[in-house]
């Protein structure tokens, strides 16, 4: 029974005290947690990536190249580390089912890699070709929150789409919980969000939020007004996540070769006559997708603090407590392909951290 119902039940449990005068309730302090301490001196490094964004969502989907099949694999936002198990899962259940022989995966990030180990687990031999390997691709920028977020446009995306969508996460989530573990980087962690869904309103993704509840002001010490909701949710130390996959691969018997392509003519050469297309923005020059534009994400990146053992998302941007250090971002710059972080947004992201931690209504 908790405090409260013990309190309620009082007057029934000793009657013998109805007379006695009570004391004044007093209302709850707000719930502590350990601030980040937000210091230019603390930037251990900043850094910028850029998200492969289509308004209309990622895309698996198979195409002929002259006696080759390319099963695509790309297109995934904000989203990439949370839906790479998922769609990568779609695009071999699309590409294998009566092929023989090796496979080629074309790109060595996260889609890449997952891609190559599920060909691998379905005992196909793999040929990984990448221009560039982890930890010089875009999966490493990635904060590694398990989120599906800023990753298509609501009025864009057919409900074919949503229906491959909602196949992916299920994937997706069941997948990373069983490389939870210091062997892959991937850990639960409680997290705060605000929120501008009240309760009462159906929450899309609910059953990705385990333990979803809303908070009084008085359950959390943030200075920020509306709603705040609690879940818990997995975060990817993606450095050592990428580290593993390609390690995994390379146990696993696959190829890994160098390599840049310039038109689908290069991949048509390839021995392999199917294919893997998981390239990122780069396939918006490989296969002509102009649909596909960069957005921009730009993160600071503080020294650890092991006991920030929570992350929290809101007006004031984003932070991630990893290992390696806590992430701070909130950047989303459409069409901005410069892969380098800008003096002043990193000053604008510190700033509005550093307002929003010294804020807190209680210091742990």
């Amino acid at each position: 029974m908790d405090r409260r119902a013990v309190l309620a039940a009082a007057p029934l449990i000793l009657p013998a005290c109805a007379t006695t005068r009570t004391r004044p309730i007093a209302a709850p302090a707000a719930a502590c947690l350990a601030p980040v301490r937000v210091a230019p001196d603390r930037v251990i490094r900043t850094i910028a990536g850029l998200r492969p964004y289509r308004s209309s969502g990622f895309v698996v989907r198979a195409d002929t190249l002259g006696d080759k099949r390319v099963v695509h694999n790309y297109g995934h936002g904000g989203a990439g580390i949370t839906l790479s198990w998922g769609t990568s899962r779609l695009a071999v259940d699309l590409g294998l089912p009566g092929h023989h022989g090796g496979v080629a995966v074309i790109g060595a990030g996260i889609m890449g890699l997952t891609t190559a180990r599920l060909c691998q687990e379905a005992g196909f031999p793999v040929t990984l070709y990448t221009k560039a390997l982890p930890p010089e691709t875009t999966s490493n920028i990635a904060g590694g929150q398990w989120e599906p977020a800023s990753h298509f446009a609501d009025d864009a995306v057919t409900p074919q789409w949503r229906a491959q969508y909602a196949r992916a996460l299920d994937y997706s989530w069941r997948r990373f919980q069983i490389m939870v573990g210091e062997d892959y980087g991937i850990r639960w962690v409680p997290t705060y969000q605000q929120t501008r869904t009240p309760p009462g309103q159906p929450r899309a993704l609910v059953r990705y939020m385990p333990g979803m509840r809303y908070l009084d002001a008085a359950e959390h010490p943030f200075p920020v007004g509306g709603h705040v909701i609690r879940f818990d949710t997995m975060y990817a130390e993606t450095g050592r996540l990428l580290r593993k996959l390609e390690q995994d691969v390379r146990i696993a018997g696959g190829r890994i070769v160098i390599r840049d392509f310039g038109t689908p003519a290069d991949l048509a050469a390839l021995p392999e006559r199917l294919i893997f297309n998981c390239t990122g923005l780069g396939a918006a020059a490989l296969f002509g997708d102009a649909e596909m534009i960069p957005v921009r994400g730009q993160l600071a990146v503080l020294l650890p603090q092991p006991e920030v053992n929570y992350a929290f998302g809101g007006r004031m941007g984003y932070m991630f407590p990893r290992p390696d250090g806590i992430i701070c971002g909130g950047t989303f710059e459409h069409g901005e392909s410069a892969a380098e972080p800008q003096p002043g947004d990193i000053d604008t992201i510190l700033a509005r951290h550093a307002a929003f931690f010294m804020g807190f209504r209680c210091r742990a």
